[in-house]
């Protein structure tokens, strides 16, 4: 008997089912997971992931000296625009397989041949860009912390010093994730109205704190460019940076819909309206900051390493100042707490098909908190390992954002490219796109390639060892580890997401972790 026709008779055997747990084991999962999500705290995940008072303020600094205030403010609502078909294309494609698995699962499924092969690859880039999207988002939180702590303690804003919170950041991140669900999506809820709240102080001070502000021609219009290249073009192009990285992270949603009810409605809508959201709010929060610089060379080449601090200061005065910046500090530690659990998950679900080695370690989920605890610690180890090139490598944030997006964005558009092969066969779930969904997802598609190569490209002009943007360097070995791997081995055996069983194993399954 096919699965799905043995998970519709499972109620026999588990009980009462709810709708989500069928479609779940039609899709061949156990309910393995605490499904206690609602679908606000889903949407929750990924707008912290966003975080806009992470990425807009980490990157700010990089903005400032790739293209300027016209390219920092013009930037974000193309890149936020762009953003939207790719989160459009990809919500479509969740309402159809709301599982954790997430992009690798859906390549699997939606590729007419060499569904394993597809499969593999979305899902090492995935690895990849959720791995480097958690430490960016935790290097950034360290560089503001080391900020504030220089400020109040005169704790340097060294490379080492950095490193050290990077670390504390990372592991009380973990430990937070060991705790559960329930306390992640709480923490997830409070980081909505702590993101939204906290952009409005931040606006709210610099519009009326400043003894003057920038003219709207030097905020809407201004060009710097302290990069070396001498082409305004590659320069602006170069700079969509802080636009691009602050848009990812969305895919959470799709990962955390084993944990969320009315998964195949809930996970698209958290998609979209995270970037939505984002969207506006981040625009109004780049806005508030360019109007309210007061030394534009001091503040980027400020002593803390973090312009937005200095701007903060020299706006509103120092001791308004570091509350505006614990304010920020604040929204980052939500952001990397939400990444770690988007990733775990991912890893999690990846292992359970047998995709990293040692897979049956990282798949082994906590009976006591549901959790899937030795993902979580794969996950900080990792991020870890990825930024420490900072140590000497004065681009290394730099490269560890391009890596992020670039991981991330081919594993978001190879489900759609796949799903335009599919053409009318496509069986849509109850929240699709419509007669819209071709358009969006070649606009999607064509968005990805284009950044894919546009962030690769070196930052600054002379290149040395010190400033080599190392992203091409991460994203071939992770190519070239995962390709050798498929061919020399993997192709033999791995054949993509792996059902767990049948109605009765699965019922199985669910009561051994209950008990």
């Amino acid at each position: 008997m096919p699965v799905n026709e043995q998970a519709a008779g499972a109620a026999g055997a588990a009980g009462t089912l709810t709708a989500d747990e069928k479609r779940l084991h039609e899709l061949g999962y156990a309910q393995e997971l605490r499904r206690r999500m609602s679908g606000f705290s889903n949407f929750a995940v990924s707008f912290t992931i966003i975080s806009i008072l992470s990425g807009c303020l980490t990157l700010y600094g990089y903005g400032m000296g790739t293209g300027g205030p016209a390219v920092i403010v013009w930037g974000w609502p193309f890149v936020g625009i762009m953003t939207l078909f790719v989160g459009l294309a990809m919500a479509e494609v969740c309402s159809s397989f709301p599982t954790a698995g997430g992009l690798y699962y859906w390549s699997a499924k939606l590729a007419r041949t060499n569904g394993a092969a597809w499969s593999w690859f979305t899902g090492w880039f995935n690895f990849l860009g959720q791995v480097a999207v958690t430490a960016g988002i935790d290097f950034g939180a360290a560089f503001f912390l080391n900020a504030l702590l220089d400020l109040q303690w005169n704790f340097a804003a060294t490379r080492g010093h950095t490193i050290l919170l990077f670390g504390c950041v990372l592991l009380l991140h973990g430990i937070l994730n060991q705790f559960g669900v329930r306390i992640v999506a709480l923490l997830n809820d409070i980081s909505v109205w702590w993101h939204i709240l906290g952009v409005l102080v931040i606006v709210g001070v610099l519009t009326f704190k400043p003894a003057h502000h920038q003219s709207a021609s030097f905020v809407f219009t201004k060009i710097i460019n302290t990069t070396g290249w001498h082409s305004t073009l590659y320069v602006a192009l170069i700079g969509l940076l802080l636009a691009q990285y602050t848009f990812t992270g969305y895919d959470a949603s799709a990962h955390m819909t084993e944990e969320t009810n009315d998964a195949a409605r809930s996970g698209p809508r958290g998609i979209v309206m995270s970037i939505l959201v984002s969207l506006f709010a981040g625009w109004l929060l780049l806005i508030g900051i360019t109007f309210a610089i007061q030394h534009y060379a001091a503040e980027q080449a400020t002593a803390t390493d973090v312009p937005p601090a200095q701007i903060f200061i020299d706006a509103a005065g120092l001791t308004l100042g570091k509350l505006l910046l614990l304010v920020a500090i604040g929204a980052q530690l939500f952001c990397g707490m939400s990444s770690v659990t988007a990733n775990s998950r991912m890893i999690y679900a990846f292992s359970r098909d047998g995709a990293l080695p040692a897979s049956g370690f990282w798949h082994r989920v906590n009976k006591r908190t549901r959790t899937p605890t030795n993902a979580i610690w794969l996950a900080a180890v990792f991020a870890f390992i990825l930024g420490l090139p900072y140590l000497w490598n004065s681009a290394a944030y730099a490269a560890v954002t391009s890596i992020a997006v670039i991981g991330l964005y081919i594993a978001y558009v190879l489900p759609t490219f796949l799903r335009l092969r599919q053409g009318r066969s496509f069986v849509r779930g109850p929240w699709h796109l419509g007669r819209w969904s071709r358009p969006i997802g070649i606009i999607a598609v064509t968005w990805v390639v284009i950044i894919t190569i546009l962030f690769m490209l070196p930052t600054l002009s002379p290149i040395t060892v010190s400033n080599f943007n190392y992203t091409v360097v991460a994203v071939v070995a992770v190519l070239g580890f995962a390709g050798i791997w498929w061919l020399v081995s993997a192709r033999k055996w791995f054949t993509g997401p792996r059902v767990q069983g049948s109605a009765e194993e699965l019922a199985a399954i669910e009561r051994e972790l209950a008990g």
